[in-house]
């Protein structure tokens, strides 16, 4: 199932945050929304998993959805396998130690699954809120700013897990960096002041490049 925005809007208070946003993103891609902070990113994607509501339009979205926030907040105090148990129960996920088990493996999380989450880098913590995400075996996962914080060998680890999971579902990822979406993604759109500002495919990045130096002077 795709995922279609139909001309979505949305104010918080005065502040116009999504401008008439339309998109169609089909199954199997890597979406990148890309944009300085306060473009409206957060906003998109917390109206596609349902935590804000649009003033109007049309969203549509596949039934089984996983969502990484920025903030990624976790149970600091539990450790990584038993918060992992914990969390799998709570969305019902059929099997779940075997589902918790398979999700470890395929994030790179075997040699911490025993620490607790207070005692992990910031690079492994994404890697629990990853496989917390992928729990329901979701058609649609998104991730907002998946990256931030990260160091070097970090990045390149996540960004590698990034393109893996886009192979067998729809990704849609939020960031302010230009080098995160050449890395990851098939698709861009630049948003600015809550508006689409480019739509296109990723074989297009010099013109996105400077479109996007553009909208952050």
């Amino acid at each position: 199932m795709s995922v279609q925005l139909e001309h979505i809007n949305k104010h918080f208070g005065q502040q116009h945050v999504l401008r008439d946003v339309t998109l169609d993103i089909p199954e199997g891609q890597v979406l990148g929304l890309l944009g300085p902070n306060g473009a409206g990113k957060s906003t998109l994607m917390k109206i596609l998993v349902g935590l804000v509501r649009p003033e109007n339009g049309h969203v549509s979205v596949p039934e089984h959805i996983g969502y990484l926030p920025e903030n990624n907040p976790l149970y600091d105090e539990m450790y990584v396998v038993e918060y992992l148990r914990f969390m799998a129960k709570l969305e019902r996920v059929e099997y779940p130690e075997t589902r918790v088990e398979a999700l470890i493996e395929r994030v790179g999380l075997t040699p911490e699954r025993h620490k607790h989450i207070r005692a992990l880098s910031k690079g492994f913590r994404q890697r629990v809120g990853l496989a917390q995400a992928l729990l329901g075996d979701p058609d649609l996962l998104i991730l907002d700013e998946p990256t931030t914080g990260l160091d070097p060998n970090q990045l390149v680890e996540i960004r590698g897990l990034i393109r893996a999971l886009g192979r067998d579902r729809t990704v849609i990822l939020s960031t302010h960096i230009m080098q995160e979406v050449r890395e990851m993604c098939d698709r861009v759109v630049i948003l600015d002041h809550g508006a689409i500002k480019a739509d296109s495919p990723i074989d297009r990045i010099a013109d996105l490049e400077a479109l996007f130096h553009e909208v952050t002077q």
